[in-house]
C-alpha cells in the first residue's frame, strides 16, 4: 500500500532547466497538457523554473518569464508566470500553492509591481486561493500573425505591497508565456 499523504510543506527549488522530458514526468505525454492546444497560441519559454520533487521524481512546476506590457498605453514591466504543473496523482496537496509561492519569492526580486498568468477558468478558483485577481478587461497578445484578444482568462498579482491593477487597455508586447 502506498501513502498517498504529501508532507506537510512541500518545498520548491529552484531548477537550473526544465526540459519537455520534465514536463512529462510531472504530466504524462500528452498531446495537450495543458488543456489549452484549441486557443490555438503560440507562447514563449520560460526563462526561470521552480520544481518540487518527491522521491526523485519531479512533481510540480512553475516558470517565470519578464516581459513588456503596456496599460492605457503606459509601458512597463510584468513577471510572467506559466507552465504551471502538478502531477494528476498528487493534486490537492499544496504543491501547486508552494510551487507558484517560491516563483514568485524569486518575482518580488525582479523588479516589476505586478506578477501576470493566463488560465482556462476551471483554475481562476484556484489561483484567487492562491492570492491571484481576475483582469476583467480584454488583454492583447502578441502572436506570429499579429495581436490577438487572448481568450484565456487573465489574473494579476501584486509583487510589491502598493501595487493596484491601473485602469485602461491591457497590451503583452510578445507572445504570451
Amino acid at each position: 500500500m502506498t501513502d498517498h499523504h504529501a508532507p506537510a510543506s512541500p518545498t520548491a527549488v529552484r531548477l537550473t532547466d526544465y526540459t519537455k522530458s520534465d514536463q512529462i514526468e510531472i504530466l504524462g505525454d500528452s498531446a495537450d497538457p495543458f488543456g489549452v492546444a484549441d486557443a490555438g497560441l503560440t507562447w514563449l519559454p520560460k526563462k526561470e523554473h521552480f520544481g518540487i520533487r518527491r522521491n526523485g521524481r519531479l512533481v510540480a512546476h512553475a516558470g517565470l518569464l519578464l516581459l513588456p506590457l503596456s496599460i492605457d498605453g503606459v509601458g512597463t514591466q510584468v513577471v510572467g508566470v506559466g507552465g504551471v504543473a502538478v502531477a494528476p496523482d498528487l493534486r490537492g496537496h499544496g504543491l501547486a500553492r508552494a510551487v507558484v509561492s517560491a516563483a514568485l519569492d524569486h518575482a518580488r526580486e525582479m523588479g516589476p509591481r505586478y506578477g501576470l498568468l493566463f488560465c482556462r477558468p476551471p483554475l481562476v478558483p484556484l489561483y484567487r486561493r492562491l492570492g491571484w485577481r481576475t483582469v476583467e478587461q480584454d488583454v492583447h497578445v502578441e502572436q506570429p500573425e499579429g495581436p490577438v484578444i487572448m481568450p484565456l482568462r487573465t489574473m494579476w498579482t501584486p509583487l510589491r505591497e502598493d501595487a493596484s491593477w491601473p485602469p485602461g487597455e491591457v497590451r503583452l508586447l510578445s507572445l504570451p508565456m
